[in-house]
């Protein structure tokens, strides 16, 4: 297990408003950080799940939470209510996506995350919705680089981004993708949070390559719970992370019950790995389920 205390104390009296500040009060008391990320419910029922996942978190002592944001905005506003309920109660950072969105909108949006008090905005490309593939195309910004000025230059928010430990999609090698990191870096991000991956070396070449082209901010691996195995198969094929072979093979051949057994030991071990190794904290995506998120969270020593 990691060698840091199970029961986690608010690092200050009052909550710390940027991400990059709890990591370094944190890692002050040789400890990293813990964080969950949440999903606009689409009904009543997500939403009550969203809820009462936001109040276990909190009171395991979770040290920032973020909220995503959908393609295209297509659920603005219940992120924006979402984010204005839970800025007040820990520091929170709202996702922001560039695809389809003009100057003066995201502009508008930061200034109503700015009012919600939010503390830190995760500036995406983001992907074109079903209902408008064209979106990207059509929009002004067209980049999360774009993204990342604009926020920076007309905000005194924090400003994170996403990294990607075995390539973006759309990216020619791994080396472009460390230098479109550091081009973010020089423009004002000032953390990073990683998509979905599997792979510990994955994670920790993405660190070597970006440190080696200047991009020293630091990246938090973002963890997805293997707790549905069915379902986490399904998000690693969308996101193009690549699952290990083994892994996959048993995960397919088990009963669900087995199977959820299996993934969640795998992903407590890959969580301890990277602590171990010196990750500055996890991000646990909890698809607004408190079970498995803490769950993660306790295997791996981050909370009792």
């Amino acid at each position: 297990m990691p060698n840091h205390p199970l029961l986690r104390n608010q690092v200050s009296p009052a909550p710390i408003s940027s991400v990059t500040a709890i990591i370094e009060n944190r890692r002050a008391l040789g400890a990293p950080t813990l964080s969950f990320e949440f999903f606009p419910p689409k009904d009543e029922a997500g939403e009550v799940s969203l809820w009462h996942t936001f109040d276990e978190v909190l009171a395991a002592g979770a040290d920032f939470v973020s909220v995503t944001y959908g393609a295209g905005g297509s659920n603005r506003d219940t992120s924006l209510g979402i984010v204005a309920r839970m800025a007040p109660q820990i520091t929170t950072v709202g996702h922001l996506t560039a695809v389809g969105a003009t100057r003066a909108s995201t502009q508008d949006i930061i200034r109503r995350f700015e009012d919600a008090g939010v503390a830190s905005l995760l500036a995406l490309r983001g992907d074109s919705p079903k209902d408008n593939p064209n979106a990207l195309a059509e929009g002004e910004l067209k980049t999360a680089l774009e993204l990342v000025q604009l926020a920076h230059q007309d905000s005194t928010l924090e400003v994170g981004v996403a990294a990607f430990p075995e390539g973006h999609p759309e990216s020619p090698d791994l080396a472009h993708d460390a230098m479109v990191l550091a081009l973010k870096a020089t423009a004002g991000a000032k953390y990073a949070m990683t998509q979905l991956f599997f792979d510990l070396d994955a994670y920790f070449a993405l660190i070597e390559s970006a440190r080696a082209v200047g991009a020293v901010l630091p990246v938090i691996p973002g963890l997805m719970p293997i707790n549905n195995a069915k379902q986490v198969i399904r998000m690693a094929a969308m996101s193009g992370a690549a699952m290990p072979t083994e892994l996959l093979s048993r995960l397919e051949a088990a009963d669900e019950a087995t199977a959820r057994r299996i993934g969640m030991a795998f992903t407590v071990d890959l969580g301890v790995k990277l602590l171990e190794a010196g990750a500055p904290g996890l991000h646990i995506f909890t698809l607004n389920q408190s079970s498995a998120a803490l769950e993660l969270a306790r295997g791996v020593g981050l909370c009792s």
